[in-house]
């Protein structure tokens, strides 16, 4: 059955959000990465997801590597290391601006649980300085099965980058990750963040030197990761990150120097995601200037050219654009760029949207070509965004699984959708899974709180059917920006 509702009725259908449902969305956020582990789990309360049992436990043996860890991207069991290097990103910069509301909020140990169970992974998939795995698992094989992640027979063939094959988003966005990672452990433990950061400093150095699209290397990520925007945004991306991790001033010189060629001043772009992040690239090189730090000229100039389009994308978002060069939003105002699993891009536009908010002086605004935006009017949309993800919207459903009474019972997930291993251990092979779980009518059995499901269409209707994945498919890399918006909005007390 679709929700729809027409936009008249929205003031009927909504519900006011409080302060305690973002805090609530905040701790439902990070207990989704637990369901999404793979790997040999923790016990009692450092895994907190009763239905799920170990993963993946043989992952990288034929190749000789130990890669038994990480995380699923959605709901299938490929362990693809462009995504997953995003959603750590996004959450260690979720943590590193919004630490202090984390810890009120009583959740920065989940947060940072959530964020090593990645970086650890990615200390053991980069096995040499100029050598990542990226991949482990078939997605071809993975999806002709409906198995739960603890009956898996499909292919774990694991997919490596090198100086012969290599592949400069994965390594660059990898780097990333591990950098931004740093920032979070510095005061926590010095001895990991800094392995973090050598780590980091290689796989970029690695990624620059070794410059190729890394699936063109790994003909195995094109049909479901492939990358539209190139490698230019994940290596100025990496190096802003290692700029703010160590403070060597080599990688500002880096960001200065290949703006152009990298496209980090020429490209505006309306959206923000696992795949293009010149947004977020411009974003970060605008809080250098609004830090009023010490520049030269030429770090100013080059600076404000990555502002100007920093602006051109959240003027975008604001519809504060000329005409044409706005984001579409459906008519009860949620952004909306594709309908494939648009929520990505809603909780990417809301993050950043909140940290520039941030960024900007009490007295200053934004300018855009239709006029300027106040801190106010930022952090307004932000949480309108929010609200809607929690059910202010038409429908009156929360895509945020597990909030309110009213949310998707259907989700588009292997391990969620099949009885808990841990209730019937009996085996469920490939095409038994789909007879017996994918095609049932009913709820799932399981419930994935925090997943963020793709959400509606740009009419805002909404279908919650397991196979409807462009809506029900929920993502690591939804939620993981989300962490960020939630804290954000959740009162310090």
């Amino acid at each position: 059955m679709a929700f729809f509702i027409p936009f008249i009725l929205l003031l009927f259908a909504t519900s006011a959000v409080s302060s305690l449902d973002y805090r609530n969305a905040l701790s439902m956020s990070l207990l989704y990465f637990e369901a999404q582990r793979s790997g040999h789990l923790p016990y009692h309360h450092h895994h907190r997801i009763l239905w799920r049992g170990h993963s993946g436990l043989t992952d990288g043996l034929e190749q000789g590597v130990d890669l038994v860890g990480g995380y699923y991207d959605a709901g299938d069991h490929v362990k693809f290391g462009l995504p997953m290097a995003f959603t750590i990103t996004m959450l260690s910069w979720s943590v590193a601006e919004y630490v202090d509301r984390i810890t009120a909020a009583g959740e920065l140990e989940h947060a940072l649980q959530a964020i090593k169970w990645g970086t650890d992974y990615f200390i053991k998939a980069h096995t040499h300085p100029h050598v990542l795995w990226a991949q482990v698992g078939n997605s071809g094989s993975d999806h002709y099965c409906w198995q739960r992640p603890e009956d898996m027979t499909t292919s774990r063939q694991a997919y490596k980058v090198d100086e012969e094959r290599p592949g400069s988003e994965v390594a660059a966005e990898t780097a990333a990750a591990m950098a931004a990672a740093s920032i979070v452990f510095r005061d926590v433990n010095a001895h990991y963040c800094h392995v973090l950061l050598h780590h980091a400093q290689e796989l970029f150095e690695f990624a620059d030197k070794y410059r190729r699209r890394y699936d063109e290397s790994i003909e195995a990520v094109r049909d479901y990761y492939p990358s539209m925007s190139g490698y230019g945004d994940e290596l100025l991306w990496a190096a802003l990150w290692l700029h703010r991790a160590s403070g060597r001033e080599e990688y500002l010189d880096y960001v200065i120097r290949n703006a152009e060629e990298l496209n980090g001043t020429r490209w505006a772009i309306s959206e923000f995601s696992w795949d293009i992040k010149y947004a977020g690239v411009q974003i970060l090189a605008s809080k250098l200037l609004m830090e009023k730090r010490q520049l030269n000229e030429d770090q100013v100039r080059v600076l404000e050219q990555y502002m100007s389009k920093a602006q051109y994308y959240l003027c975008s978002c604001l519809n504060m654009n000329q005409a044409g060069d706005n984001v579409y939003r459906t008519p009860a105002g949620l952004l909306f760029v594709r309908y494939w699993n648009n929520m990505q891009y809603v909780a990417g536009a809301a993050f950043l949207l909140a940290v520039y908010s941030d960024y900007l002086d009490d007295d200053e605004a934004l300018h855009c070509p239709m006029g300027p935006v106040s801190r106010e009017e930022l952090i307004g949309l932000t949480k309108a965004q929010a609200d809607y993800l929690l059910g202010s919207n038409p429908a009156g459903v929360s895509y945020l699984v597990g909030h309110g009474s009213e949310f998707p019972r259907r989700v588009h997930h292997r391990a969620a959708s099949s009885v808990a291993y841990k209730e019937d251990k009996a085996f469920i092979g490939c095409a038994q899974g789909y007879d017996d779980w994918y095609g049932r009518r009913g709820q799932n059995p399981n419930v994935i709180v925090g997943a963020i499901v793709g959400g509606p269409d740009k009419m805002d209707a909404f279908s919650d059917e397991r196979g409807n994945y462009m809506q029900t498919e929920a993502c690591t890399y939804n939620t993981a920006p989300m962490v960020g918006v939630f804290a954000r909005l959740t009162p310090l007390r």
